[in-house]
Formats: structure tokens, C-alpha cells, sequence
């Protein structure tokens, strides 16, 4: 009786393997291409690596558009997820701590975590402020607003990608080329639109500091941002100080976020007179996944075309430009 116990134990054991080896077999056939995946977290991240990857690389981002990607905690389910990339891309410079901590907890071995920011950015060029305290090693991780960073990020990507998929370096290389190319146009109509704003009226006041490796790269001043170090609003003595440097500056418009509604610079607005335009936008894509305009590109010439507009310049080159991606974007982008 053991031993014919033994042997159907044997066999049943046998066929579960041989069961679930299928299954595995199966799912390999589903799911892997044998392309590599890709991790990342903002969208315009998503949207730059997607340029470079192309068809050669499955991309997935894990922060949803519109959310606050300092706070934002992935839920436990993105581990799974994680376990299986071979490359996950971070902005870095602290600004996705909590995703940070996910996929390092979940990377499979031998995969490879980037922080672009950290990889392009000098420490002598790190812009820190009120916001962003140089004495807690926090600069302002907004790199992506300025196309000077958009590059660099893709050069990074496109490195990375060579160095783990050598058999499409040159395929990375070639779309690397190409997005370069697709940048140079849209920054020659990025400053012939905002060379329309009159020199006195380059000044920013938003609801949240992104705009200052812009502001430096194009010789515009921001002047304040409404969302303080603590991802709070400001004290009412903070409050007065924007409204009495808005009056003194006379800062004709002042910037709030499409995502995250602000009284306060609502208020600011009122008191001034300055017209409170609440539509810039961070790192949520217009439009929607798969329109050209949801794209790192589509952002900054939304926000940009905004800006000039705002501020009593001429948008036209902005909004003649011909916003594409140089491969098919065919990442996922959770809403």
C-alpha cells in the first residue's frame, strides 16, 4: 500500500510540474516578447524613455498623471510589476522617495535602477530655495521643464538601454538622434515665442516650484511658488509678502496647476489684479495616451504657449509646432 501510495504521489506530483510548467510556458508566450521592460515613474519620464526604447523595449510608468509624485505611495500590487523589469528610470534628486523605496525593494537581480536627474545634474548647477533647502540636500528635482535636461535624460536612456540590449544600440542610437533633432526644432520655436514676452514681464509666480532650471536656462525670474517646503500653503505673512512683491513687480499673471486648485493664488489674484490662470501643468501629459500631444513635448508646449500668452507675448511658433514623437509611444500611462 506505501508503495502504491508512493508512486501516486509520485505521478500527481509529476503532472502539477508538467501543469504548471505549461502554465508558465503559456504566459511566456502571452506576456514576453522578448523584449526588455522598462520601468519609470512621471509621465514626461515615461514619454522621453518611451522616444528611445521604441518598439525594441517594453515601458510601463508607475506614477499616475496628476498625482503628487513627492507623496505619492505605489500600491502593493506595482511590486509584482517590479519583480519582472530590467530597468527601472526614477527622476531622482528626492523626488519620488516613496516609488523609490518600492522598487528598490522589488527589482529582480541583475536589474538596473537609474536616477536621471542624479546622472545629469552637477552639484554646483542644483538650484536650491525655500522650497527646496539646500541645508536637507533637497534640490528642486524639476529638471524636465527645460528641453537643455529633456536631452540629457534621453542621452542617459539611450546609454543604458545600449550598455543592457546591445543587440539594439543602434537602433536606441538612431531614435536618440532623432529625438535631438525633434528638440532642436521645438526649442528654436520655444524661444522665438517667449522672445515675444516683453523683458519686464518674464517673471513666474506658481503654485508649485517647476520652473526653475527653465527660468535659468532662458534668463526668466521666478519670483515665488505658492506650495511651500512641506507641500502645504503658505503662512498668511508669506502670503502678503507675494502679493506686496506681485504689486511692486507688477506681474501681469500669476500661474496656478491644472491638477491641484489654489484659494490662495486665487487670492493673490484678487488682491493684485494679476490674472490667475490655472492651467499649467507638471508632469500631466495633455491629452490623452496615444494623442501626440501627450507627450513630454506636448507638455512643454502647452505650458510654455501658456506662459507667452499670459504674460502678453506671441504663442504662434509655439502652437505651429508640430508636436510628434520620433518612435510609436506605446507605453502605459495609469490614469
Amino acid at each position: 500500500m506505501g508503495t502504491v501510495r508512493g508512486t501516486l504521489l509520485a505521478l500527481l506530483t509529476a503532472t502539477l510540474v508538467l501543469a504548471g510548467c505549461a502554465s508558465n510556458d503559456t504566459r511566456a508566450e502571452e506576456d514576453g516578447d522578448g523584449r526588455s521592460r522598462l520601468a519609470t515613474t512621471v509621465a514626461p519620464i515615461t514619454s522621453i524613455v518611451a522616444n528611445v526604447a521604441g518598439d525594441r523595449a517594453r515601458v510601463t510608468g508607475i506614477v499616475p498623471e496628476g498625482a503628487n509624485s513627492h507623496t505619492f505611495e505605489p500600491k502593493p500590487s506595482v511590486a509584482e510589476l517590479l519583480s519582472t523589469v530590467d530597468v527601472a528610470f526614477l527622476n531622482g534628486l528626492h523626488l519620488e522617495e516613496p516609488t523609490k523605496a518600492l522598487i528598490e525593494a522589488n527589482l529582480k537581480p541583475g536589474a538596473t535602477l537609474v536616477e536621471l536627474g542624479d546622472r545629469v545634474l552637477p552639484a554646483e548647477d542644483r538650484i536650491y530655495d525655500d522650497v527646496f533647502p539646500q541645508e536637507e540636500g533637497r534640490p528642486n528635482p524639476h529638471l524636465w521643464t527645460s528641453p537643455r535636461y529633456g536631452v540629457a535624460y534621453a542621452d542617459v536612456v539611450a546609454d543604458v538601454l545600449a550598455e543592457h540590449d546591445p543587440d539594439n544600440a543602434a537602433a536606441y542610437s538612431r531614435n536618440l538622434d532623432a529625438f535631438r533633432r525633434l528638440v532642436d526644432e521645438f526649442e528654436a520655436a520655444m524661444r522665438t515665442a517667449l522672445g515675444t514676452v516683453p523683458p519686464s514681464r518674464r517673471k513666474l509666480l506658481t503654485y508649485h516650484d517647476s520652473f526653475a532650471y527653465f527660468a535659468e536656462h532662458y534668463g526668466w525670474q521666478v519670483i515665488g511658488a505658492i506650495q511651500m517646503q512641506d507641500l502645504q500653503d503658505p503662512t498668511p505673512r508669506e502670503v502678503v509678502r507675494l502679493i506686496e512683491q506681485v504689486r511692486a513687480e507688477r506681474v501681469p499673471a500669476i500661474f496656478g496647476s491644472e491638477v491641484f486648485p489654489s484659494p490662495v493664488l486665487e487670492r493673490i489674484g484678487e488682491e493684485t489684479g494679476a490674472r490667475y490662470v490655472d492651467v499649467l501643468r507638471d508632469d500631466d501629459l495633455p491629452g490623452e495616451p496615444g494623442d501626440a500631444e501627450h507627450s513630454w513635448l506636448g507638455l512643454l508646449r502647452f505650458d510654455y504657449a501658456t506662459i507667452t500668452e499670459a504674460l502678453g507675448g506671441d504663442p504662434t511658433a509655439l502652437r505651429d509646432f508640430d508636436v510628434r514623437n520620433v518612435a510609436p509611444d506605446t507605453a502605459h500611462y495609469p490614469q
